[in-house]
């Protein structure tokens, strides 16, 4: 491939951007139009979001993945560098914008001119504003019918405090107005602040693998130049390395001789293993160390679930390919976990349903590998009460992740959940009561829309809490929360019980108030799911030694009655009686083994709810 000259464009004519915005406002069609006007891409009615690379990605039509490209402008007379990130707008997919904004000193924030401002708009602008980053506000979709950019504009000054005037209105689409994005990119983004003459800094931003050249590397240069036959230095690992390669995308890999200060690309150094290969790290030339990035504040996982392998001979294939994904997204922690029922796993957190979703699906496409993906999750902080707890767990306050309650006094973690939507029914405050949410705020932004601010439990919203505030609303309602700290709360532990034996495997955290139903459910479940034996099985939820629901499983009979016919009714009895006494034997002596499929079934997420 013919290699670029990147040394014709010096720090002054770069500008690094990010575009951002709410879910399905228009940020990829934007992306595409921006690469198109550039030259960057062929003009084509093909061009459907071109940077979402990922299988996942164009079967949900969504963007979970941010991608970086590089575009060549030329703007009175002067030849640009425009680094361009497009990131994803669900809350689920936040840490990749924070890590994103790191690379740039700008962002194009794009509200759809149908819906106004929603959740995600608010929490990126915030993300940008606390980044002291230039902000670009464009109104997208003018073209629509509903269109309605004279309301949106005043929603941006009033919560944005961002003046009118500096709206620019456009239809990412039709590619009305486009141009003039570009322009005020240019205009009001400046250029990053440092010097080619200073030694090599490099920040990792993000990083794939590749099964033939390793780790590939998306770096952002904060000082010095690199090329090929450069000795490089990990801050994180020590390690040394010589580069093999460095490019820009546009949006595919285009190598070049060389990367300088300002600009935003990849590198590939030989990396093999996959763990080093951190990101956030700092990379600088071989005897020339410098003073380390803050690099990015890790991810605090807001959901819990157990991962799998279906057949235990696929575990190292799994460990494999987890280590792999989790390269390429770096919010997910893996802990090793194991369980009776289920064999050797991992205790995966994530910060979202979506994101467990998404992740669980990649491993399949990217890996074809089958997982057993357990309920989500959250994790509970006990304060134990008992000096011999104590003593045994060296620490008075203990994170608990689906283990016994030990204490008098449990916490369960909260969130600052934000609802935006046209109108308030009774139905949608209904929700948020059922949930146990405590209201703190409400602000009208306009006379169509109005920001509910609640403190929700997180398990309450983990699991469906979105889908059914989505289908109260008609699907006008938008939704976004943020991590909010632990309070104090009625938790309490539920046992199953088969034929009185605990099932260590089924125990869950529960608040009292909801003990019943979900101890009726799991009850039920487990009675559609167990064989049947020769035996009863008695089935129960138990908090404590309190009994809260029960399903019974009849035993198989034969029909010891079939060769009497007629006669006395004490020789039916008899034998009735004789039965009875021999299958109560049994339960005394029979074991209740519960099958691996049917511990996956109980333990596995319901699709359908």
């Amino acid at each position: 491939q013919e290699k670029f000259d990147m040394s014709t464009y010096p720090v002054e004519n770069i500008r690094n951007f990010s575009i951002i915005a709410h879910v399905d406002h228009g940020k990829s069609t934007l992306a595409d139009r921006l690469l198109e006007i550039t030259g960057t891409i062929a003009k084509t009615d093909r061009n459907k979001q071109v940077l979402d690379k990922l299988q996942v990605e164009r079967e949900r039509g969504i963007t979970v993945k941010a991608q970086s490209a590089s575009l060549f402008y030329g703007h009175e007379g002067v030849n640009y560098l425009l680094n361009l990130i497009d990131t994803p707008g669900h809350v689920d997919f936040s840490y990749e914008v924070s890590r994103s904004l790191s690379a740039c000193q700008g962002v194009i924030l794009v509200v759809d001119a149908n819906e106004g401002i929603q959740a995600q708009t608010v929490a990126n602008f915030y993300l940008a504003f606390e980044a002291q980053l230039a902000i670009i506000p464009v109104i997208n979709k003018i073209d629509l019918k509903n269109a309605d950019p004279e309301r949106v504009e005043k929603q941006i000054e009033k919560l944005f405090d961002i003046p009118v005037e500096e709206c620019v209105r456009i239809s990412a689409k039709q590619g009305t107005n486009v141009e003039k994005v570009l322009q005020k990119v240019i205009e009001k983004i400046p250029p990053p602040h440092c010097n080619t003459a200073d030694p090599l800094k490099a920040l990792v931003f993000d990083s794939t693998f590749d099964h033939y050249r390793g780790v590939i590397a998306n770096i952002a240069l904060f000082g010095g130049e690199v090329q090929k036959g450069h000795k490089i230095v990990s801050a994180h690992t020590k390690k040394r390395y010589e580069v093999n390669e460095v490019g820009i995308l546009t949006p595919n890999e285009q190598p070049t001789h060389k990367l300088y200060a300002g600009q935003v690309g990849y590198l590939i150094a030989g990396m093999k293993e996959v763990t080093e290969a951190q990101i956030g790290d700092t990379l600088f030339l071989y005897k020339q160390p410098v003073e380390p990035l803050p690099g990015f504040k890790s991810a605090k996982p807001m959901v819990f679930a157990g991962m799998y392998p279906v057949d235990q001979t696929e575990y190292n294939n799994l460990k494999s390919a987890l280590e792999r994904l989790t390269l390429n997204d770096s919010s997910v922690t893996v802990h090793r976990d194991s369980s009776l029922a289920l064999g050797a796993g991992w205790r995966l957190g994530f910060l979202g349903l979506l994101h467990m979703e998404v992740f669980n699906q990649r491993l399949e496409q990217e890996y074809n590998m089958s997982v057993i993906l357990t309920a989500p999750t959250v994790p509970y902080k006990a304060i134990l009460s008992s000096a011999k707890l104590i003593k045994v767990c060296g620490v008075s306050e203990h994170l608990l992740i689906e283990e016994a309650l030990s204490s008098l006094a449990s916490y369960y973690p909260t969130c600052t959940c934000k609802h935006y939507r046209r109108s308030v029914n009774s139905n949608q405050l209904y929700l948020q009561s059922d949930c146990r949410a405590v209201q703190k705020d409400m602000l009208y932004i306009d006379e169509h829309r109005v920001m509910l601010k609640y403190l929700f439990p997180l398990n309450e919203i983990v699991v469906d809490f979105y889908d059914a505030l989505k289908s109260l609303s008609s699907g006008y309602a938008s939704f976004d929360y943020e991590d909010a700290g632990y309070q104090a709360a009625d938790l309490i532990k539920m046992d199953i019980l088969l034929n009185g034996n605990p099932v260590e495997e089924l125990a869950t955290i529960i608040h009292n108030d909801k003990a019943y139903a979900t101890g009726k459910f799991l009850c039920e479940r487990l009675k559609d799911a167990i064989p049947r034996q020769l035996f009863e099985i008695a089935i129960q939820a138990a908090i404590g030694k309190k009994i809260i629901a029960r399903e019974t499983l009849k035993a198989y009979r034969k029909n010891v009655v079939a060769k009497c016919y007629g006669g006395d009714i004490t020789r039916r009895m008899k034998l009735l009686k004789r039965q009875a006494e021999g299958k109560k034997l049994m339960r005394k002596i029979g074991n209740v083994e519960v099958p691996r499929d049917a511990f996956i079934r109980v333990l596995k997420r319901q699709t359908d709810k």
